[in-house]
């Protein structure tokens, strides 16, 4: 684990120009809400503090047989194509009961929140990991199944942006399953029973649930084999629940993360705005903005990827991932959007897992990976990177998830915002004239966004450092290292 930091989660907040404010009634066609950004309220977005550098993580691969794989979630693509040793798959299942609450879990995920190590970067978004902290694991001790404890178990967490549920056991008879949904069962994933029966651990984050609000349910099969006798041996066991901070305590959390010396990202007075509101003012920078992926890493972590090519790839900071075996925990969350201008609906995210990690770099903090299910985003479109260097005055327009919000806009067209231009084209990062520089606002959670030229709508930068000015790698730079890859 490498760093964390928190900040103000705002809502789908209404900043947009009088001109656009109205121009959006409503989703996408065949789009329609999931559920609310929780504790949304009329509050302005607090600028973010920068500090921190990334270590170098281990890049060994993980074993491929022993992970799960992932298949489309509940109310995407339905042609997407199972895998038979799948991590979860869509399903809609009956009710559950129960609750269950926990506290803080001591380990490393948790850990190392505090002052930057010696050697830090004090530009990188975010603080003491690289990565922008959205939430906190929690112990829970939950046993469901069989002949000990209930088929049924719920997870609330009042206010929550999401759940997400661990398993140190899925010890299950052939043909049973266990699903991990919300309570009206739109969002579902199922993790089935192996071949044969298995009273041994496991080692499995489920895929999040959207909300605050996630039921565990294990799914009984006949007993054709006549394996009662054994059934005292088997139960799945919940360790550890991951759980979105609300917007309160991202407030607090800010608040004790604040001292003198912290550079801010929002350069300003906060300009971006939701990316709906330019559906109609800005259709181009709307539709690039579809591109991008909320990454939800490790449980608790954030940072921004995006689709980079037509292939399966994505490419973040190498400062947010590092290694295959990082990228199997990491949750990539497209179409993470409001559904209005200035409105608390969300539309449902399509979630799917990272996979391999395909290239990369600390020096242009780049990593380029894949992700499991990419027929289900695939719809999503994706960006190019720009084989030019841009000049200075260069309008620019960055499409993000801040702190975790749903897609923002910074430089969207018709803003008044003229700062989201280039600075300097020749800026050095981790290197001499490695990035381009900007003031367009960014925040926590913005680290890996793409930069984009107003004029070619090709990225010119991808985004890595804070303290206005900001700043990208240049766009140019990846292209060559990246291009037997794309």
């Amino acid at each position: 684990m490498r760093r964390r930091t928190g900040i103000v989660i705002g809502a789908c907040a209404a900043l947009a120009l009088a001109a656009t404010a109205g121009a959006v009634a409503s989703g996408s066609a065949g789009e329609q809400p999931a559920g609310v950004w929780h504790e949304a309220s009329a509050v302005e977005r607090t600028p973010v503090s920068a500090r921190g550098k990334a270590t170098a993580a281990p890049s060994g691969k993980p074993d491929r047989a022993a992970r799960p794989e992932t298949t489309a979630p509940a109310g995407t693509d339905p042609s997407v194509p199972g895998r038979s040793a799948g991590r979860e798959s869509a399903g809609r299942e009956s009710a559950g009961r129960g609750s269950a609450t926990g506290k803080p879990a001591d380990e490393k995920a948790t850990a190392g929140a505090g002052t930057p190590r010696k050697g830090q970067d004090a530009r990188l978004e975010s603080a003491a990991t690289s990565r922008q902290r959205v939430g906190e694991l929690l112990r829970v001790e939950k046993l469901l199944g069989y002949l000990a404890g209930p088929q049924t178990e719920t997870f609330r967490y009042p206010g929550a942006s999401y759940v997400k549920v661990h398993f140190d056991r899925m010890a299950m008879a052939p043909g049973d399953h266990v699903t991990v949904s919300n309570p009206e069962k739109t969002e579902s994933y199922r993790y089935d029973a192996p071949a044969a029966v298995d009273t041994g651990g496991a080692d499995r984050w489920a895929m999040s649930i959207t909300g605050d609000t996630a039921v565990v349910e294990v799914h009984r099969a006949a007993d054709p084999l006549g394996l009662g006798a054994a059934l005292g041996s088997l139960g799945v066991h919940v360790d550890r629940v991951a759980r979105g901070y609300t917007r309160t305590e991202q407030r607090r959390e800010k608040a004790g993360r604040a001292g003198p010396g912290r550079e801010e990202s929002v350069c300003g007075v906060d300009s971006s705005t939701d990316a709906v509101c330019y559906r109609s003012a800005d259709p181009v920078a709307y539709t690039k903005s579809k591109a991008i992926a909320r990454l939800l890493i490790n449980g608790t972590e954030l940072c921004t990827g995006w689709r980079v090519g037509a292939k399966n790839r994505m490419i973040t900071n190498n400062h947010c991932l590092t290694s295959s075996e990082e990228a199997y925990d990491t949750e990539v969350w497209f179409n993470y959007q409001c559904a209005t201008c200035g409105g608390y609906d969300v539309f449902k995210p399509t979630k799917v897992w990272g996979d391999k990690v395909l290239a990369t770099d600390k020096v242009l903090d780049f990593t380029l990976f894949s992700v499991d299910g990419f027929a289900s985003v695939e719809k999503f479109g994706y960006l190019t990177l720009d084989t030019v260097r841009p000049v200075k005055g260069q309008e620019l327009y960055v499409p993000q998830h801040p702190a975790g919000e749903p897609t923002r806009i910074a430089g969207g067209q018709g803003d008044k915002a003229g700062n989201c231009a280039v600075e300097d084209p020749a800026y050095t990062g981790y290197a001499a004239q490695s990035d381009v520089s900007y003031y367009c606002d960014t925040a926590g959670g913005s680290s890996g966004s793409p930069v984009l030229s107003r004029a070619t709508n090709r990225v010119v930068a991808l985004h890595h450092f804070g303290g206005c000015p900001n700043s990208g790698v240049r766009g140019d730079l990846l292209a060559a290292k990246l291009r037997t890859y794309l």
